[in-house]
């Protein structure tokens, strides 16, 4: 039985175990808060509490964050654990291509002002817990920061060729997304996959307008491109793929129920998604979990959930 027939299967018997060890990619995931809980218990004794309501805005969200993780990952050490836990959690979901970064700001922040010293942070920690992953390192901007600091921050790192991606997120209406094409066509310059946070709390057009502007790969989100018959098109005639996260968007208010999700009709008009976490600690729905979700929730059969899955995997 191939994989693809085990994932089937394992859908159709609601074996979560036998779906964590099933091939999966993570493509949408912070690593800072897409930690595995157990592991953080077991090196600090910090339990960590599970949403149960939803959110009505990323204030909120952060304002959970700080209640209920609070300063476990403060400083380099910190970070570390939080870098640790997240490949401990991929591990357990059985990913085996788990995209990742850090922000640039962080560079000079925990790793000072060394790339190289970043670098071998995440090797040394992917090599121990994780081997056999194939991590793709992105680039992380903030939207928040200043073009003139981000532009500052990121030119060591254009030396180094490692790289697979670039993302932007933060608050989408923070500064308009014409201000970072100057980065970003550097990026391609660089041969990085182009991807930026996007759609998820602006309107369709605002998912055209960014991967206009920014000549974009991919989009984290974009759900919002459902509201618009020729967005979709677009975005389908110009094989723009959507890294999704359902629980994710659920509990923080962008979409009634994981039964009403717009993956679907996203899906249906011909655009390539895949699924994905975001942030574990917060939403506590690892990627095989939302497999299951969305194939008990009637959104989609077996079968097409196996075609999103291989979508991550190539």
């Amino acid at each position: 039985m191939n994989h693809s027939e085990k994932f089937i299967r394992s859908l159709k018997v609601n074996s979560i175990e036998a779906l964590r060890r099933i091939p999966k990619a993570d493509l949408h995931n912070h690593f800072y808060l897409g930690g595995n809980k157990q592991y953080i218990y077991k090196k600090t004794g910090k339990k960590i509490s599970s949403l149960n309501y939803k959110l009505n805005s990323m204030d909120e969200m952060h304002s959970w964050v700080n209640k209920n993780i609070g300063n476990v990952f403060e400083g380099k050490k910190g970070r570390i654990l939080a870098l640790e836990a997240s490949f401990a959690q991929a591990i357990h979901d059985g990913i085996t291509i788990l995209e990742i970064g850090e922000d640039i700001w962080a560079n000079g922040y925990f790793y000072d002002n060394n790339v190289e010293e970043l670098l071998n942070v995440f090797n040394s920690i992917h090599n121990m817990i994780a081997a056999n992953i194939d991590l793709r390192l992105q680039i992380g901007l903030s939207r928040h920061c200043k073009i003139k600091d981000l532009e500052e921050w990121i030119e060591p790192f254009w030396d180094y060729d490692c790289f697979y991606s670039i993302d932007l997120y933060g608050d989408e209406m923070a500064q308009p997304i014409e201000r970072f094409k100057g980065i970003y066509r550097k990026a391609k310059e660089k041969g990085l996959i182009l991807k930026a946070h996007v759609g998820e709390w602006g309107d369709a057009d605002s998912v055209k307008r960014a991967v206009s502007e920014l000549e974009l790969d991919e989009v984290q989100h974009g759900i919002s491109a459902s509201q618009s018959q020729q967005v979709m098109n677009w975005l389908s005639d110009h094989n723009i793929q959507l890294n999704v996260c359902p629980t994710s968007n659920v509990m923080l208010g962008r979409v009634e129920s994981i039964a009403k999700h717009p993956i679907r009709k996203l899906f249906d008009n011909g655009i390539k998604v895949t699924i994905n976490s975001d942030d574990v600690l917060i939403f506590n729905s690892p990627v095989s979990e939302e497999y299951i979700k969305l194939y008990q929730g009637g959104v989609f059969t077996a079968t097409e959930l196996d075609i999103i899955r291989l979508n991550g995997l190539n």
